[in-house]
């Protein structure tokens, strides 16, 4: 069929051509002619060039040829013809341009064109050539190239295809009839401006009576109301395109919509069943999950998810129940703890509701439902309980050992009410304070307590049952020690006293306050005075001021820190307590240096110079250390070096002094460690001893001998004239001496002197009468130096002289 139509088509096409060639040689114009004869130029070399201008049957537009040519011979595509050709074969056709003399070839002396392949329309629609015709003979040409083309005509050979298929939708589900649910798309690579080739309609071939599709658009619709994905939820929809409008020998293709029906809350909770039991001991923990519970429901994630409650008061009171959201259920917890004794049975209304809810949906009915659980509580051997949960008792203080301080109460809440045992837990507490009775539960003390000390005391009593003593209960016990008046008051010495060397009688030194280690629950009450039955202080008083505070006055004026710098006073202190008690306290009081007129104290005491100066106890501590770690090395170094040396000292007779002087630079006047004063005690003791020590020993042994040779007469009893000539002609004659020049000097102050001292601080003088007002005009350096003389007007002037010299 396809090989007739082809070949009609291409009959009717020879004859559309021959007409169009006809009708044109048939109009032309002959002037047109005349003008092309005419139409000369006149080359430089004199030849004439003829313009030829393209004839109208020369001019060819297009060709064309089916695609898909089957058939073992050519397909005949045209005629190239000139007017110019008188059928003798003088004129020769020449083709040129996309596939000539492959896809396309002529007959040079026919102009017939074939094409010699089976061309397909979509992979190239048209080819673009050139046509020429030229004298066979003398190869010029009778007419100008010539473009034209060939188009490829369509046939329907390409069916409908769908490139990204297959496919894969969802829509919800108990949607109404006509809701859009997907929209295919297919293509035709036949020429869509050419017939009905491409030209696609849709139908459905699997998937009725659920779903249609539009013929024209391809868009997918529901075709069935209230689909429910409970009962179905995957549909295969297999859709077909098919060309040519649907008619009949049309190309088709087809594909698959694999569609989902998505969860819509359409389905209520349901438990089970009606009618739970549950069995849970007494002995369950209060917060403990004892048992669970669960509805179950047809719709998936949030739409399944269901909020538990319990509805009636009975259950509601004692338990709780809370949603498990990975599995759905409901867990049943203890709100109070049970008790076999008092009730046995407990009966809970449990509800289940969606907790999202879709209004669209509501005509469905409650989403809800409701069911009876029934709770046995189990009874088990319960340890002892206690009548409070816990329990504060008070003692006073220095009560007498075993005084009764409180009681505990315990018993066995089961049926059976065994008798209970009572224990103090000393693993706790070490010290024993208490103890208590076994059977009664009295708890006395087995010390004297203090208050002071410990004012509060926690024990912990066990109890335990006579039939079961594995069953412990435990409650906190706390005693509170209340207070007697057992401490009598005394003076805060916080501070140190300080007394200005120039107070003034009547003058406030400072106010004290007194502290009490007891408690007085309306706030405590002292009062002073000074201790009776002793003289009357002359230096200071004592003034209570009633408020719980006293005030050290002065009685004389201007203390001296040189005559007495620390005084003592007594002070006695009563409390407010019953009975009242008192306390003497001796306070010290520390005479200071202060500016005049009252200004800021400028003068402390050694402590207060060191405490100003930031040094602590310990610092101060090191620091002597220190020093007496110094002090220690240098006297071992003094102690070795000395015993190093060879002693020098034989008698112990009259003291005299040696003096040698060398031409060298020593150690001072106090370096006396180099000389031997032995000489100028005992000369005939020392004489045989002494040897040099700024010479080698076998000098000293030649100088022996030469001194043996030269030796002076003997020298007891000789005077130290005489001794210090022996010593220079000793020194003349000795040749082992160093070489340099030598000066030794010997001098004898002698053993006393009959003048005294000239030093006129022992000398007696006479004191003046002199007005030192006029030191107080001479600075801040010479106010300590006033004050001393303003107190004491006999001083002498010598001492004035002195002072005045140490002040500047």
């Amino acid at each position: 069929m396809r090989i007739s139509t082809t070949s009609c088509l291409c009959y009717i096409l020879v004859c559309l051509c021959f007409i169009q060639r006809c009708y044109g040689a048939s109009h032309h114009n002959p002037a047109d002619k005349v003008t092309i004869a005419k139409n000369q130029t006149k080359l430089a070399n004199g030849e004439t060039e003829v313009h030829h201008r393209p004839k109208r049957g020369w001019i060819w537009n297009q060709f064309f040829v089916l695609e898909e040519h089957i058939g073992p011979d050519t397909q005949y595509v045209g005629k190239l013809h000139s007017n110019s050709d008188k059928g003798d074969g003088s004129v020769r056709y020449i083709l040129s341009g996309e596939g000539a003399g492959s896809i396309f070839i002529i007959n040079e002396v026919t102009g017939d064109i074939h094409a010699t392949e089976s061309l397909d329309r979509e992979r190239k629609a048209h080819y673009v050539l050139h046509a020429q015709a030229f004298d066979r003979n003398t190869e010029k040409p009778l007419e100008p190239k010539s473009e034209f083309i060939i188009k490829v005509q369509d046939i329907n050979d390409n069916a409908p295809t769908f490139p990204d298929g297959p496919f894969v939708a969802a829509v919800p589900e108990m949607s109404g009839v006509g809701t859009s649910v997907y929209q295919v798309t297919a293509t035709d690579a036949d020429d869509p401006t050419y017939g009905n080739s491409a030209r696609v309609v849709y139908s459905i071939l699997q998937g009725q009576p659920y779903f249609s599709v539009d013929p024209k658009t391809g868009v997918i619709r529901t075709a069935l109301a209230n689909m429910d994905r409970e009962a179905r939820e995957h549909y295969a929809v297999v859709i077909q395109a098919k060309d040519m409008a649907g008619s009949v020998g049309g190309l088709s293709g087809s594909t698959t919509i694999n569609i989902t029906l998505t969860d819509v809350n359409d389905n209520p909770p349901k438990f089970p069943q009606k009618n739970y039991q549950l069995y849970v001991p007494e002995s369950a923990q209060v917060g403990k999950p004892v048992g669970k519970i669960k509805a179950n429901d047809e719709d998936l994630g949030v739409n399944a998810e269901i909020k538990y409650s319990i509805i009636n008061s009975e259950g509601a009171a004692m338990f709780s129940i809370n949603t498990d959201r990975d599995t759905r259920e409901g867990i049943i917890s203890l709100k109070k703890p049970l008790n076999y004794e008092k009730k046995k049975t407990y009966t809970l209304q449990i509800e289940g509701v969606n907790s999202h809810l879709e209004p669209l949906f509501s005509y469905l009915g409650p989403f809800k439902d409701t069911a009876t659980l029934k709770i046995t509580v189990g009874d088990v051997d319960e340890p002892p309980v206690f009548s409070m949960d816990y329990y504060i008792m008070d003692v006073y203080e220095n009560a007498r050992i075993g005084r009764e301080v409180g009681a505990v109460t315990a018993r066995d809440p089961d049926s059976k009410n065994s008798h209970v045992r009572y224990f103090i837990d000393h693993s706790e507490h070490s010290d024993k304070y208490f103890n208590i009775d076994m059977d009664s539960g009295v708890i006395k003390t087995t010390q004297s307590l203090d208050r002071e000390d410990k004012p509060w005391h926690n024990i912990t009593v066990i109890a335990s049952e006579v039939d079961n003593p594995s069953l412990l209960s435990h409650v906190p016990v706390t005693v509170q020690v209340l207070d007697v008046n057992d401490n009598p008051p005394e003076i805060n010495k916080d501070k140190e006293v300080i007394v200005c060397e120039n107070s003034r009688p009547g003058q406030v030194i400072q106010t004290m306050t007194a502290v009490d280690k007891d408690d007085f629950a309306n706030g405590q009450r002292f009062s002073f005075s000074l201790p009776s039955g002793i003289p009357v202080n002359p230096n200071f008083t004592l003034k209570d001021n009633e408020d719980n505070t006293a005030s050290i006055i002065t009685r004389r004026r201007q203390f001296s820190r040189l005559v007495q710098e620390l005084y003592e006073l007594p002070i006695v202190v009563w409390d407010g307590g019953e009975p009242a008690l008192s306390g003497t306290s001796t306070l010290t009081l520390r005479v200071c240096p202060c500016q005049r007129k009252g200004r800021v104290q400028t003068c402390q005491d050694e402590r207060g110079l060191l405490s100003s100066a930031g040094l602590s106890t310990g610092a101060l501590i090191a620091i002597l250390l220190c020093i007496v770690i110094l002090l220690a090395i240098v006297v071992l170094f003094i102690t070795l070096r000395r015993s190093k040396k060879e002693p020098l000292i034989i008698s112990e007779e009259d003291v005299r002094e040696n003096v040698v002087t060398y031409d060298d630079e020593g150690g001072g006047e106090e370096d006396t460690e180099a000389f031997d004063i032995i000489t100028l005690r005992n000369p005939a003791a020392a004489e045989e001893l002494k040897f040099r020590r700024d010479i080698r020993p076998e000098a000293a042994q030649q100088r022996g001998k030469n001194r043996g040779r030269h030796s002076p007469p003997e020298l007891n009893q000789v005077d130290v004239q005489e001794f210090i000539k022996q010593r220079l002609v000793e020194s003349d004659m000795d040749t082992s001496g160093p070489p340099y020049d030598s000066l030794q000097t010997y001098a004898y102050e002698g053993q006393m002197s009959p003048t005294g001292s000239i030093s006129s601080l022992d000398s007696p003088g006479t004191h003046s009468e002199q007005d030192y007002n006029y030191l107080d005009d001479w600075g801040p350096e010479f106010q300590k130096l006033a004050e001393l003389y303003g107190e004491d007007t006999n001083v002498a002037e010598s001492d004035v002289a002195v002072a005045v010299t140490v002040a500047t």
